[in-house]
């Protein structure tokens, strides 16, 4: 079975984040995000396992913007 392809818009809710911030994140490689002409697609999948990691960072009281 096909893993499952979230848009910027899908991916943006599930975090409820703005779509504009989820973009920059895509555009900056802090998600793992990927272009299919021209439109950014991320993997439920590889979505999971990002989200996944984030939340045991932030656990640890790291992770990119723990400050």
């Amino acid at each position: 079975m096909a893993d499952e392809v979230l848009t910027i818009k899908e991916a943006a809710a599930l975090l409820k984040l703005a779509e504009k911030t989820v973009y920059t994140m895509a555009q900056a490689g802090e998600i793992p995000a990927f272009k299919i002409r021209g439109q950014w697609r991320i993997t439920r999948t590889e979505f999971d396992r990002w989200l996944a990691a984030q939340s045991r960072q932030a656990k640890d009281g790291g992770g990119a913007h723990g400050r």
